[in-house]
């Protein structure tokens, strides 16, 4: 234990416990939630963010200003970039605009869930391969069934079928080009988990140096954990920003084959 045998609260307890998913709520210094059996910790924390952006943008967000200030300002900043630089650049100026709802989505919601992994009262529920796997998922139906709405089973024909190439290669090609679309979807579950895992991941380590090492390196682990927990800020717009520049990526490669 990083903490002592008398004391309530282990740091190395309690960082486990921020990670895992699990039946409880621990919170420093209190006894620990017990949470109703279908209910997990990293469902709520699912719930909470998705009220969280609810109230966000239905009550606090003010469209109708014409000067928009604060909060409004700020959000809208996000969502211009990522209507101009992320759906249109991907998409194009028609469907990028269509798009850009759903991205922003994605954006905040996954934004919302790393930012509440670094709240000590929190969990990070994007560090459990479900969450992002369910996120995985609706990226990957969107683009399956976008494209699908598109233009048919003569579009999404073209999408595992390219045009122009011999029928002997496509023997090879066809089942490699529909692999692709779930290795795509694969790739959003696994780098979002395992990006934010590692940084919780590097923080127990650093901490775990006071039992290694002695109470001696106590307050410099103490700074480096900070310094990695200001990193992990970073990182949380960084993975969100990522996850949501593939979505475009890959949902335009869906709805525009021949490109």
């Amino acid at each position: 234990m990083l903490g002592t045998q008398t004391s309530t609260f282990s740091i190395d307890e309690y960082i486990q416990n921020h990670l895992a998913n699990a039946q409880e709520w621990h919170l420093p210094f209190l006894p620990p939630i017990q949470l109703p059996s279908f209910l997990s910790l990293h469902a709520l924390m699912v719930i909470f963010c998705a009220i969280f952006l609810i109230v966000l943008f239905c009550f606090l967000y003010r469209k109708k200003d014409r000067v928009p200030r604060g909060i409004t300002n700020l959000l809208e900043s996000f969502i211009l970039f990522i209507r101009d630089e992320i759906a249109i650049e991907c998409l194009g100026k028609e469907e990028g605009r269509k798009m850009t709802p759903f991205l922003a989505t994605m954006f905040f919601f996954i934004l919302g869930l790393n930012l509440m992994g670094l709240i000590p009262i929190f969990s990070t529920a994007t560090a459990n391969i479900n969450v992002t796997a369910a996120l995985a998922l609706i990226t990957f139906c969107v683009y399956i069934f976008g494209s699908l709405l598109k233009g048919g089973l003569p579009h999404f024909k073209k999408v595992i079928i390219p045009e122009g190439v011999p029928w002997w290669i496509l023997v090879i090609l066809i089942p490699l080009e529909i692999l692709t679309l779930f290795i795509r979807a694969f790739a959003l579950m696994i780098r979002l988990v395992a990006n934010m895992l590692a940084g919780h991941i590097v923080i127990l380590v650093v901490l775990g140096f006071v039992v290694i090492l002695g109470y001696i390196v106590t307050l410099p682990a103490i700074f480096m954990a900070l310094f990695i927990s200001l990193l992990e800020v970073f990182v949380a717009f960084l993975q969100a920003y990522v996850f949501t520049l593939l979505s475009a990526i890959f949902i335009s490669l869906t709805f525009n084959p021949e490109h």
